[in-house]
């Protein structure tokens, strides 16, 4: 089955999908950015399950992916991946990268997945210079393979992600 990708400038807190991504941190606890924006609409009972999972598993490791209700968000899910920190890109921030989308889509998979919308993983406070991180995530949406999972949505935040999106989004439809 063909992988749809879509493109939105917007808030992915709005985002109707079967679930939103988003950047956490590794406490799981909510914080800033995008992680603060769904705790806050969300609702408490995102923020509950996620006490459930430290309690279970410690922090969530860079690159590591778990699931949660999405409260009051109009996806049914939250999907919570920690970003890597930029520090140079001598320190594996790529294929920290890489694995924040990899895993994010294989337990989408699992869960039965249709829609998946993605917002601008370690971009914000984390510092991963914008296009790098825009091509990873388009590489591994790519290669991602699922009878399951039907589209993949990226929500840009901001003008500037969406542009160097919809450039890399053209040149793949050039190929």
């Amino acid at each position: 089955m063909s992988l749809k990708i879509s493109l939105h400038l917007g808030d992915i807190t709005e985002t109707v999908v079967d679930a939103v991504v988003n950047a956490a941190n590794s406490s799981l606890l909510g914080g800033g950015g995008v992680d603060g924006a769904i705790h806050r609409k969300g609702g408490p009972a995102i923020l509950e399950e996620c006490r459930k999972i430290r309690a279970r598993q410690g922090s969530c490791p860079t690159g590591e992916a778990v699931i949660t209700t999405a409260g009051n968000l109009p996806a049914t899910y939250v999907i919570h991946t920690v970003g890597p920190v930029w520090q140079g890109g001598n320190n594996d921030e790529d294929r920290l990268l890489r694995n924040c989308y990899r895993n994010s889509l294989k337990l989408a998979e699992e869960q039965g997945i249709k829609t998946i919308a993605f917002p601008n993983i370690s971009t914000g406070i984390y510092g991963f210079p914008k296009e790098q991180a825009a091509q990873i995530a388009l590489d591994e949406v790519q290669r991602f393979s699922s009878e399951v999972v039907e589209e993949v949505r990226f929500v840009c935040y901001d003008g500037e992600n969406f542009r160097l999106y919809q450039s890399l989004l053209a040149a793949l439809d050039n190929e």
